[in-house]
């Protein structure tokens, strides 16, 4: 639990301590009333308004402290200290205003304060990926700056001091092939960047990260760009490269005392292949809510690397924390999963695409070294209705209810010991769970990870010997369809997944000569009930 208990345990252990220390010299002697040294006396200055009597009257003071209180203290903690009744539930843990240290700033790599502008981008944008919302809609221009002031004084830090460092970005190198050629070869060059983040930039490097307070931190999957604090335009990832981030084991490369700096040239170049790294494919659409199973001729692909699958195409839904029952989850590490389904005369195959940064087995020792607390193992599983509802209508997301049955096909990675394994089960909400013999209802499952990736394809027959027990595969009908993810490294096991809520599975029929034919049908008996209806007119005329 995130508590004031564990906080000055993480200061006496000298993380932040060092930290203070730096940034408290950097500062002056003024540094010894700052962060932890006082914070009630810090906001006591804040509330009075005496470390900005020079533009805000003590009217807009209060105000900005009582929006303070409102918008922000809920999760940083009535004095900054990052220690609201939110914070033990977030994932990254809110800032600690009262250190003075923060991670997106354009100042230098050497100075803690940032810039003005720094504070408010992430006020009224807010940060992706985090509990930190934009309020950009909610608060006014004004009332912003003076949250920024604000917020400034909570470190000790003068409303209208500004940091005397900034990040150079000499001559800015515009993305090209050579470019994206040479900032891939610096970001692998020596483990460089490839050490946490991966040698594909999905934050599958081989090293467990805590920040100075302690609390577990997970590289950043470049390849997600919407996950960004930032942004990926090249020159936000330029500044994040050469100031680093405060708090965290992101480095300056612009540091001259780093073995590993880099010029500003080179910085552009890593900043360039990482701007390149962005998805384009199988990224989240909010208008794609169907997963469309394309027909095929012949046998179904068993396997994730068989071409077979080109023929599919993929929908991608975020994945949310398991918050219904408990145990809930409150800090997951997936967030998004891609589905694709084919399907022939007799059988469907679904292959589930997600990005992990770490392969979970239980016994191994560097899987374990890296995993936050206990390991467990990685996991999907794909949810269908027992019947198919002719309506709208569908069964509880989680997991059913007694009157709308589930089907959840269930893969597991496995241990040292044990291989990967497919569970069968039929449920009618979370306490009315019925285990199957998988193998027996003819549920197959395999998986494989590869730079920081899960494939796992399931199949199963279209129609099985006990369709009151299993769900039976129509054409042409929309067929709910909800997956669930578990990240073994994160310690998600049981319940503790993240999910998504219902989505759609239509098997398309193949356009073929059969809608030809009953076109052409239908246009004749058109003609002929025409041709017979003249007749019969012409017929009463003439008598």
């Amino acid at each position: 639990m995130y508590s004031a208990t564990k906080k000055v345990s993480a200061i006496e252990s000298g993380g932040r301590d060092r930290a203070m220390f730096k940034r408290d010299t950097l500062l002056g002697e003024a540094a010894p009333v700052r962060g932890h040294h006082a914070p009630g006396l810090v906001m006591l200055i804040a509330t009075l308004g005496a470390s900005v009597p020079s533009i805000a009257q003590p009217d807009a003071v209060s105000r900005t402290v009582e929006i303070y209180a409102q918008r922000c203290s809920g999760c940083h903690g009535q004095e900054g200290d990052g220690l609201g009744p939110a914070a033990e539930r977030l994932n990254p843990p809110p800032r600690d205003f009262t250190l003075g240290m923060y991670k997106i700033k354009s100042s230098g790599f050497d100075e803690y304060l940032p810039n003005d502008e720094d504070l408010l981008r992430m006020i009224r944008d807010g940060m992706p990926g985090t509990a930190m919302p934009a309020w950009g809609d909610v608060l006014s221009d004004q009332e912003m700056a003076d949250l920024v002031r604000h917020i400034k004084t909570l470190a000790g830090y003068e409303a209208d001091e500004k940091p005397s460092q900034q990040v150079e970005y000499g001559t800015q190198v515009l993305g090209s092939a050579d470019s994206i050629r040479i900032g891939r070869e610096l970001f692998l060059e020596r483990d460089r960047c490839s050490e946490c983040h991966g040698k594909d930039g999905k934050g599958d490097g081989l090293k467990s990260l805590k920040d100075d307070n302690g609390e577990r931190t997970w590289p950043r999957n470049l390849t997600k760009p919407w996950t960004f604090r930032a942004s990926n335009d090249p020159r936000d990832i330029y500044t994040r490269i050469s100031a680093g981030i405060a708090g965290t084991q992101m480095p300056s490369f612009a540091d001259p005392a780093s073995d590993k700096v880099l010029s500003s040239e080179e910085r552009w170049h890593v900043a360039n292949y990482v701007s390149s790294l962005a998805k384009t494919d199988n990224v989240v659409r909010p208008d794609n809510t169907v997963v469309k199973a394309a027909k095929l001729v012949g046998r179904l692909p068993d396997s994730a690397d068989d071409p077979a699958w080109e023929q599919a195409e993929p929908s991608t839904f975020f994945l949310v924390p398991q918050m219904l029952a408990k145990k809930r989850l409150f800090k997951p590490t997936n967030d998004t999963i891609s589905v694709s389904a084919l399907y022939n005369e007799q059988e469907i195959a679904f292959l589930l695409e997600w990005d992990d940064r770490t392969q979970s087995i239980p016994g191994d020792e560097n899987a374990e070294k890296i995993a936050d607390g206990q390991i467990f193992e990685d996991s999907v599983a794909l949810q269908l209705p027992l019947d198919i509802p002719s309506g709208t209508e569908k069964p509880y997301f989680g997991m059913g209810d007694p009157t709308h049955a589930v089907n959840i096909w269930q893969w597991t990675s496995g241990t040292t010991d044990e291989p990967e394994q497919t569970s069968l089960i039929n449920a009618r909400g979370i306490k009315d769970i019925e285990r199957r013999d998988a193998a027996g209802a003819g549920v197959q499952a395999t998986g494989t990870y590869q730079d920081g990736t899960w494939r796992v394809v399931i199949n199963r027959a279209l129609a099985t010997a006990n369709p009151r027990q299993d769900i039976q595969f129509l054409e042409g009908r929309f067929i709910p369809l909800a997956l669930a993810a578990w990240d073994g490294s994160n310690g998600e096991t049981q319940s503790r997944h993240t999910m998504t809520s219902w989505y759609w599975l239509l098997l398309k029929s193949p356009a073929g000569s059969r809608p030809l034919i009953v076109a052409l049908i239908v246009i004749l008996a058109i003609i002929g009930a025409e041709f017979w209806w003249m007749r019969s007119a012409s017929r009463r005329r003439r008598q």
